[in-house]
């Protein structure tokens, strides 16, 4: 006591009762016997998931909070896993993840969005014609991908309506992979390139990707849909992403989107993808912006000497100005 008055500890705090029932806990169960699955689609807040082969519908247990759970994301489940009609499990854990892919909005939106979780490879996929190629679309794409640590692949599609030259030119000095379709031709490049992976499909709308998820797993039963004439175009289809087996691996197809905006990637994290001219980089001033008139910027000085590529520099500062520009039309 001093002066009179003793400290209060934690042996003073009253608990009033709630109906007579014993103070709320936060210890959680732990749910040992928790059985392991797969999301493969969600929907309005039930999550379709893959247990041991079968599959099973589950909501989101009270305990997991707001934390959102999303295509691709590695479960713990617990209640009815017989996967029988009416029937409802319960997603009690939530794996930690290997990757994600994110989005904002716009590049202005604080608010990150997930796409999916535990993918390994980005395929971009984009039109030659009917709609017309959007390269900054592509660009914001590529600088998604490095940023989440996924493999880019460009995939071009509707060879049959234009020649992919001019375009495979733009990204050629990234050395990115990429495949080559057309509506009717053969799949094989493709198919290679996606067996045995996770792959995440992301185009925007009207480029056929939804088409080509229908020639390659022929059970996908995905929507597809036209180009608006009066627009240029594509009208969304798909509106839910979903994951789908595939030789050894998924195919994770997702809706069309109109914009792949990307407040969350610093320019840092944009100049980390390129492994070649990030040592340059780092000789650069602080706060360099690495575009072309910035002065002291290091890669300018490379190129002069020919050590660095000066289309890999290119690419990179295309994709800097894209993280950047708000006009993705051109």
């Amino acid at each position: 006591m001093k002066g009179g008055r003793r400290d209060l500890d934690e042996d003073d705090v009253r608990v009033r009762p709630r109906g007579g029932s014993r103070p709320r806990t936060r210890i959680r169960p732990k749910h040992e016997d928790a059985r392991g699955g797969f999301v493969t689609a969600v929907d309005r807040g039930r999550y379709r998931c893959l247990v041991e082969g079968r599959p099973v519908v589950a909501m989101k247990a009270r305990e997991l909070g707001r934390g959102s759970i999303v295509v691709g994301d590695r479960v713990a489940l617990v209640g009815d896993l017989s996967g029988l009609p009416d029937t409802l499990a319960r997603v009690v854990r939530v794996e930690e993840r290997a990757s994600v892919l994110r989005r904002t909005a716009d590049d202005t939106d604080p608010v990150e969005r997930v796409i999916v979780a535990n993918a390994d490879q980005l395929a971009i996929v984009c039109s030659l014609a009917d709609p017309e190629p959007r390269p900054r679309f592509v660009d914001r794409c590529l600088v998604a991908a490095f940023d989440s640590g996924l493999d880019p692949l460009l995939c071009l599609t509707k060879a049959d309506l234009a020649e992919p030259g001019d375009l495979l030119s733009t990204y050629g000095g990234l050395r990115v992979p990429h495949v080559v379709t057309s509506r009717t031709g053969d799949l094989s490049a493709l198919h290679g390139r996606l067996a045995g992976r996770t792959s995440v499909l992301v185009g925007y709308s009207g480029v056929g990707k939804s088409t080509l998820v229908n020639r390659l797993v022929p059970d996908a039963e995905r929507s597809v849909g036209d180009v608006n004439p009066v627009t240029g175009r594509g009208r969304h289809t798909s509106t839910s992403a979903v994951a789908l087996p595939f030789e050894d691996g998924w195919i994770i197809d997702t809706p069309g989107v109109r914009s792949f905006g990307l407040a969350h990637v610093s320019p840092g994290d944009v100049v980390a993808g390129f492994p070649d001219l990030d040592e340059a980089a780092a000789e650069c001033p602080p706060g360099c912006p690495h575009t072309e008139d910035a002065p002291g910027c290091a890669l300018d000085a490379e190129v002069a000497r020919g050590r660095l590529d000066s289309d890999r520099v290119a690419s990179l500062r295309r994709l800097l100005s894209s993280r950047d520009a708000e006009d993705e039309r051109h």
